[in-house]
């Protein structure tokens, strides 16, 4: 009778279970019909990350494999780790390793602070004619090509006809070539990275200060706050889950210094300090065909970003409540 009556409670659960799922599967479909625009809204963005990031992952695998195009991904043989190995003990590691971090940290600590610091002071503006003429010219220079940038780059800093160098030369020092010397590669390229995308990255913080209630202000006035001490204890705090958001996004990039940027301003002479894992990638992967190697390059880099990224995550939920998920 004790068997005959737990087989029965095991079929109970059984039929319980499976009623709960087929409710659960009845819910969704009912809701994907009932907001069906959005999910048709929503489809085309999920389409390309589908098409274009997730699907191309298949290749990967070429990373634990020496790639024979001939043999096709599928019938090239297995080496596991041969490839990462040979990247580890090669002479560029450290050199790929420190150029890329320091690029990365420059950008962070330089770059991601004056958005912010830009958006506060535009937003104290009371001219709105100043304010959009502000913003027109700090905006513009996003919507410059990367080769138009470093263009521009390489003339003010050209050693014969180059603004600063002009100026160098007024005050009575002797030319730099920028372009030529490792130490100077790192400051140009943060540099001309912030004045292009100071204006752009402000946008969502304006965004986050116009959410503020205004009311907040006007009980600190009354209290005989000052303008600073407002943007201290208001605008900041109001902002902050949205500078905790983009500092965790940031940081999940850390290694990835884009190829575009460092490839038009790289050359022979400045090897030495423009040298990073994007670039070195170009050059053994389609320069040097060795396909397996370069993608175990990539991988490595990857993943250290997706690290990274699970690790700041967890850090701001923890300190800050405050994360992506």
């Amino acid at each position: 009778m004790g068997v005959i009556r737990l087989e029965q409670i095991h079929a109970q659960r059984i039929v319980t279970t499976t009623g709960r799922k087929a409710k659960r599967r009845h819910a969704a479909v009912r809701a994907l019909l009932r907001h069906w625009q959005m999910y048709a809204l929503i489809a085309p963005v999920m389409l390309y990350f589908v098409v274009f990031h997730y699907w191309p992952m298949y290749g990967v695998q070429i990373a634990f494999k020496d790639f024979i195009a001939t043999k096709g991904i599928g019938g090239s043989p297995w080496v596991g780790f041969k490839h990462f190995e040979r990247f580890f003990d090669s002479y560029f590691f450290w050199r790929l390793v420190k150029n890329t971090l320091g690029i990365s940290l420059l950008e962070l600590v330089v770059g991601f602070p004056v958005p912010i610091v830009l958006a506060l002071m535009v937003n104290e503006v009371r001219s709105n004619g100043f304010k959009r003429f502000v913003q027109t010219v700090t905006y513009a220079p996003h919507f410059l090509s990367t080769v138009v940038v470093v263009g521009m780059v390489l003339m003010f800093l050209s050693p014969t006809s180059g603004l600063v160098n002009m100026a160098v030369k007024a005050f009575g020092g002797e030319p730099i070539f920028f372009m030529t010397e490792p130490g100077w590669f790192k400051p140009i390229y943060v540099l001309s990275g912030v004045w292009q995308q100071m204006g752009w990255s402000s946008i969502i913080y304006l965004a986050a200060l116009a959410g503020i209630d205004p009311q907040l202000h006007e009980a600190a006035r009354v209290d005989g706050a000052s303008r600073l001490q407002r943007i201290w204890h208001i605008n900041l705090p109001g902002i902050r889950p949205t500078i905790v958001i983009l500092l965790i996004l940031n940081i999940g990039t850390l290694m990835g210094v884009g190829f575009e940027k460092v490839f038009l301003m790289q050359n022979s002479l400045n090897m030495e300090g423009s040298d990073v894992i994007s670039t070195y990638v170009y050059r053994s992967g389609i320069l040097g065909a060795q396909y397996s190697f370069s993608a175990a390059v990539g991988l490595f880099n990857s993943v250290i970003n997706f690290v990274l990224l699970l690790t700041v995550n967890r850090i701001a939920r923890k300190v800050n409540q405050v994360s992506l998920w």
